[in-house]
């Protein structure tokens, strides 16, 4: 006799979730509640709770979390213009938290003594599901369906909606793209089909936010961001909201052919993974904060910035957003951002995000001394005499006991 009474399930209304909503009920006997987060993935949620009524679930959350998203979670990761591996914006991995939040959250207002998810055995998704829950409820039980049953192909999962008469939609199952696929607000990511070869070109019609570069407007798009303490609060001059700002770069930057990636990535559990990822929105995003803080940060406090962040972007990748060291890394970011204001323009053109300008009051820039022109002293020179010959101190001293410098 399973002692779980009742589960809380991170359900899409697909198929997948769908299969294990009937499986949770039948293997461990007990009741199901499923959460669906609306994270901005572009499909509606709603029809999500019909599903899960169909399925006898009674207790159905279904929630627009797109502002809390990018607000806490999105925007503090650009703050440190977070990239893996070299490319990669962390569109998936940044969700993840999220989800393991609010699912511990009901777990506690529903009394439930497990969460579940649809996360297989192979992906990182399973390790950023569970850290979370972990961290935020230390005796939770976690029950990842893929690592137990035996419906190991799509085949057999379509089979078992059959018997099981799951409400699945049958007249389609043909037309089901051939990749796997995670969206929110951040990015839209694929997996599978033909990219398994690493050597195959991704086809056209599977991208699915943004133009081709080749095929994108003749005519730039000039576009200026406001920054307030790392944040984009506007885009030419109108304020938005932080869900509004970056709904509105996706669809500036998919007009523009900017944001598709194409990389091979380290997986935390140790296999390489072939994946193409669509960021218009975040593409554009980063290219501007790095701007504005050309401009604001000084120059020592933006080098050891940028030495953290290849740690702190393998944390979250890794899914240790809840970890003391994630707050430790995030405390210390925050700290550089409270003079990240101004505005940079952006020309968005065939696939580039270019800055053309940026301005703030906070700027470090002083033109007085920057120029090429008559400086009326303000930079004397002849000091830089002096700084070079203490530099080459060690240099010359190293030379001068005949080491050769190869």
């Amino acid at each position: 006799m399973s002692d779980v009474k009742k589960v809380v399930l991170a359900y899409s209304g697909g198929l997948d979730t769908s299969v294990i909503v009937k499986w949770l009920q039948e293997t461990y006997n007990c009741e199901v509640v499923t959460f669906t987060a609306d994270i901005g993935q572009g499909e509606e949620v709603e029809p999500a709770r019909a599903k899960a009524q169909a399925l006898g679930v009674k207790e159905i959350y279904i929630e627009d979390l797109r502002e809390e998203f990018v607000r806490d979670y999105v925007f503090p990761m650009f703050r440190a213009n977070t990239i893996y591996e070299g490319e990669y914006l962390l569109g998936t991995s940044i969700a993840r938290p999220l989800i393991a939040k609010r699912l511990i959250e009901i777990a506690n207002e529903t009394g439930a003594d497990a969460i579940s998810h649809g996360a297989t055995g192979k992906g990182n998704d399973q390790v950023r599901f569970e850290l979370g829950g972990y961290a935020l409820k230390p005796g939770v039980k976690v029950i990842a369906p893929w690592r137990e049953w035996d419906l190991t192909s799509r085949e057999k999962l379509m089979a078992y909606c059959e018997e099981h008469s799951i409400p699945v939609d049958f007249s389609n199952k043909k037309k089901k793209s051939p990749y796997s696929m995670d969206a929110n607000l951040l990015h839209i990511s694929y997996e599978g089909g033909i990219l398994e070869d690493p050597w195959a070109e991704a086809e056209e019609d599977m991208w699915r936010w943004s133009v081709s570069p080749e095929a994108a407007p003749d005519t730039p798009t000039y576009v200026e961001l406001t920054f307030e303490q790392g944040d984009i609060v506007a885009i030419d001059g109108e304020a938005l909201k932080p869900h509004e700002v970056l709904e509105k770069l996706n669809k500036l930057g998919g007009d523009n052919g900017i944001g598709r990636l194409d990389i091979v990535e380290n997986r935390y559990v140790g296999m390489k993974s072939r994946g193409c990822y669509e960021t218009p929105g975040g593409s554009i995003m980063l290219r501007a904060h790095r701007a504005i803080e050309s401009l604001t940060l000084d120059r020592e406090e933006a080098h050891l910035k940028d030495q953290l962040m290849p740690k702190y972007a393998e944390v979250i990748y890794n899914g240790y957003w809840w970890s003391p060291e994630r707050r430790m890394l995030q405390a210390a970011i925050d700290e550089t951002q409270k003079n990240v204001s101004g505005v940079v323009r952006m020309k968005l053109y065939k696939g580039s995000a270019s800055v053309v300008g940026r301005k703030s009051e906070q700027s470090l820039f002083d033109e007085s001394i920057a120029t090429f022109e008559d400086d009326a002293g303000a930079y004397n020179q002849k000091d830089a005499e002096g700084f070079i010959k203490l530099n080459a101190l060690r240099l010359r001293i190293a030379a001068g006991k005949g080491r050769q410098q190869s």
